[in-house]
C-alpha cells in the first residue's frame, strides 16, 4: 500500500488521529443545489496544518528549535508551536498584522502561550527584520543550527502528509467527485490534494479558492509543490509514476480587500452554513465555501476541505 510505503520511509511523527471523518450533507447539499456534498473535516483532528507537521517535525533531536513566520491569526504558527512543544522541541515565530477577528483573537493568545519566543512585526515592511530577530533568538532557545519552516507550512515534505490525506479520501468514497473545494493560503494543501487525485486516476475537479496574495497563493506555486513532493517519493525508491500533466488544480479568486479581511460573499457562505451546523473562519473557510454559492459551476458532487481548527 502506497500510504504504508510512504509512512515507513519518511517516518513521520504521529499528531493526528485519521482517517479525518468524511460528512454527508444532504440538506446543505439541497440548499446549494447540488446532488451531493460531503465535508472532509480535517479540523476535527486539529486542522489541516497537522498533516504536514507529522514530516516536518519528524526525527528532530530533543530541544531542537523550529522557526517560522505568518499572521496574527495564522493557524500554522499555533500548530507548529503546539505540536512541537508536546514533542520536546521548541519554537521562535515571526508573525505579521492581519485583520482582527474573533479567530484571529483566539489564535494570537494562543500562539503566544505555546510558542517559546513570538516576534512581531509592525507590517509586512517589517517582517523581514522581524524574521531575522526570531532567527538570531532561536539559537539560544535549544540545541543545534534551527530549522526554519516556510509560512503555511508550504514545504514539499508537507505535501505529503496532505497527498495521504487525499488518499484517504479514495478510500472513503465509492466514487470520485466532481469537484473538491479547498482553500488556497501558501498552497501546500492544494498540492497534496492535486497530487493525491492525480495518483487515483480522478477526473476531479481540484479548486483552490484563492484566500491569501497573489505572491504566494497561485497555481504555479501549487503545482510546483504537489511536483517536488511527487520527486521526494521517487526518490525514496517508491514506486511513483505519475505524468506531470495529470497534476491538475483550477485557481479562484476570494481574497477580496486583502488577507485576512471578511467579504460579503464569505459572510453569506458562512450563515448558510451555521444553518446546517457548520462552522467557518472568516479568513480561510468562509472564503472558500462561497465557490459554491456562484452559479454555473457545474458540479453536482462535492467535497469541502474543512482545514481550520477553532482554537
Amino acid at each position: 500500500m502506497l500510504a504504508t510505503k510512504i509512512r515507513a520511509a519518511f517516518a513521520p511523527c504521529s499528531l493526528g488521529a485519521w482517517p479525518a471523518p468524511l460528512e454527508a450533507h444532504p440538506a446543505l447539499a439541497r440548499a446549494l443545489g447540488l446532488q451531493a456534498v460531503w465535508l472532509k473535516r480535517e479540523d476535527r483532528t486539529g486542522g489541516n496544518k497537522v498533516r504536514g507537521l507529522e514530516f516536518l517535525l519528524a526525527g528532530a533531536s530533543p530541544r531542537s528549535v523550529f522557526v517560522t513566520i505568518g499572521a496574527t491569526g495564522s493557524s500554522h504558527c499555533l500548530a507548529t508551536a503546539r505540536h512541537a512543544r508536546a514533542q520536546g522541541l521548541r519554537t521562535a515565530v515571526a508573525l505579521f498584522p492581519q485583520p482582527e477577528t474573533d479567530a484571529s483573537r483566539r489564535i494570537m493568545t494562543a500562539t503566544a502561550t505555546a510558542a517559546d519566543l513570538v516576534v512581531h512585526a509592525s507590517s509586512m515592511v517589517t517582517l523581514p527584520w522581524a524574521v531575522m530577530r526570531a532567527w538570531r533568538a532561536a539559537h539560544h532557545l535549544g540545541r543545534g543550527t534551527p530549522h526554519w519552516i516556510p509560512g503555511g507550512g508550504a514545504d514539499p515534505r508537507a505535501v505529503l502528509g496532505h497527498f495521504l490525506a487525499a488518499l484517504e479520501l479514495g478510500a472513503q468514497l465509492d466514487a470520485p467527485p466532481d469537484t473538491i473545494v479547498v482553500p488556497l493560503g501558501t498552497g501546500g494543501t492544494a498540492a497534496g490534494i492535486a497530487l493525491g487525485v492525480a495518483w487515483l486516476g480522478w477526473s476531479t475537479d481540484v479548486v483552490a479558492v484563492r484566500v491569501a496574495p497573489w505572491l504566494v497563493a497561485n497555481r504555479w506555486r501549487t503545482l510546483w509543490l504537489a511536483r517536488k513532493s511527487a520527486a521526494l517519493i521517487r526518490r525514496a525508491g517508491i514506486e511513483f509514476d505519475v505524468p506531470r500533466s495529470a497534476i491538475r488544480v483550477r485557481v479562484v479568486a476570494a481574497m477580496g480587500k486583502g488577507y485576512g479581511h471578511p467579504t460579503p460573499e464569505g459572510e453569506r457562505a458562512t450563515a448558510l452554513a451555521a444553518e446546517h451546523g457548520v462552522r467557518l473562519d472568516p479568513t480561510y473557510g468562509a472564503k472558500a465555501f462561497s465557490y459554491f454559492l456562484k452559479t454555473g459551476n457545474g458540479t453536482q458532487r462535492a467535497i469541502f476541505w474543512h482545514t481550520f481548527a477553532w482554537p
